[in-house]
């Protein structure tokens, strides 16, 4: 890209193109000054997706293990750290890349500024892998992360809080929107629906997302054997795939929950999604919870989760206890059991919580929000850049 009057050259970087991510590459390609690039490669367990109003280029990443951890060389982190290229070089924050040091180097040398994009903390942190990370860190520009919480801790670290911004890890609530209108416009298909699919009168609680030993799905289902007892109709909906499923199965058939627990495989399309959401009363993901909860939350849906966030995503951050959702203490599955049945059975909570939910994802968990932390972080870099004359 060569460099016009008043505009930025932004080069970003990523391991893959999910279809949520689209938008909000989209949007950022919009914002007046920004020539956006994005470089990605295509993670075989991240489908990646179609751009749809920018440029992309799409190369090979390196993969080899090195003592059972992963290590990556993604060509874009050194290739793109060049001034013929861009003026603003945005990578992914993972220390699993070799690429990356090297590429930041080399930008700090050719005047390039840089963001570093990522969640800025690990599920499996040690003080080696925190140590290495923020030795990184000191490479780079400016820090992009995904929650407040995140950027508090790193400025409490000793990171120049002007070089801190945040962008809020948001979905694209427009198509959630509207699938959700279509369906709750045709209460009696939304009915017959429930009947079919075997739901009938619930209560019902929902789960969507892989099936996978990080989820701890099996907790839900521990759970749900203490509800039942209160509500013998209960049914729980496991909609997802993946290679816990047929332990998962099992384990249902082990606790007597064969006919209360549903496996509609995966789903992708949203209008096939909506009537299951809609037809749940509540949102469970027992750990490890994600972008998820912003799409429960675009239902209206309150979302019951653990309560050790060390042990969530960055999007934990959209959870308010007692005004969208419930906490439940970590591993207790009676204790998981309890904040269910309180959802289910205090309608007037759940009324409270469902109206919380949509108005958290209206107000503060938009991508155009999303977007004005990127883009804040990109204009940051790129003046920095230019005053220090590098």
């Amino acid at each position: 890209m060569t460099r016009e009057q008043g505009l930025i050259r932004l080069c970003v970087q990523q391991p893959a193109l999910p279809k949520y991510r689209v938008p909000v590459f989209r949007e950022l390609a919009r914002r007046r000054h920004i020539a956006l690039q994005l470089h990605y490669a295509s993670k075989s367990e991240v489908p990646s997706w179609s751009a749809d109003g920018f440029e992309t280029r799409v190369t090979e990443m390196r993969q080899v293990r090195i003592g059972g951890t992963p290590v990556y060389w993604h060509s874009p982190q050194w290739a793109c750290a060049s001034r013929r290229v861009c003026d603003v070089l945005m990578l992914s924050w993972d220390t699993h890349y070799a690429s990356l040091v090297p590429g930041l180097v080399r930008a700090r040398a050719a005047g390039v500024g840089t963001v570093l994009w990522g969640h800025g903390y690990s599920k499996r942190e040690s003080r080696v892998r925190q140590r290495w990370r923020y030795a990184v860190r000191q490479l780079a520009t400016t820090l992009l992360v995904y929650n407040r919480t995140t950027a508090e801790r790193l400025v409490a670290a000793g990171w120049d809080s002007n070089r801190v911004y945040v962008a809020l890890n948001s979905l694209d609530q427009e198509p959630i929107a509207q699938a959700r209108d279509r369906w709750l416009s045709r209460p009696s298909e939304l009915e017959r629906f429930r009947q079919q699919t075997g739901l009938g009168r619930g209560p019902v609680v929902l789960f969507v997302s892989r099936l996978c030993a990080d989820n701890h799905v099996e907790l839900l289902l521990r759970a749900a054997v203490e509800v039942r007892r209160k509500y013998p109709t209960l049914r729980v909906v496991l909609l997802g795939g993946g290679e816990d499923e047929a332990r998962l199965r099992n384990l249902a058939q082990t606790l007597s929950l064969t006919d209360s627990v549903v496996f509609p495989g995966p789903l992708y399309d949203e209008q096939k999604l909506a009537p299951w959401f809609l037809s749940a009363d509540v949102f469970c993901y027992p750990v490890n919870i994600g972008l998820s909860i912003l799409h429960a939350f675009g239902y209206g849906l309150p979302v019951v989760t653990t309560d050790l966030t060390s042990r969530q995503n960055p999007e934990i951050e959209a959870l308010e206890p007692g005004r969208n959702g419930l906490v439940y203490r970590h591993g207790s599955a009676t204790a998981l059991a309890d904040a269910l049945a309180r959802v289910i059975g205090h309608p007037e909570l759940r009324s409270r919580l469902s109206k919380m939910a949509l108005e958290t994802v209206r107000e503060r968990f938009s991508v155009s929000a999303m977007v004005d932390g990127m883009e804040a972080a990109t204009r940051f870099a790129d003046a920095a850049t230019r005053k220090t004359g590098r």
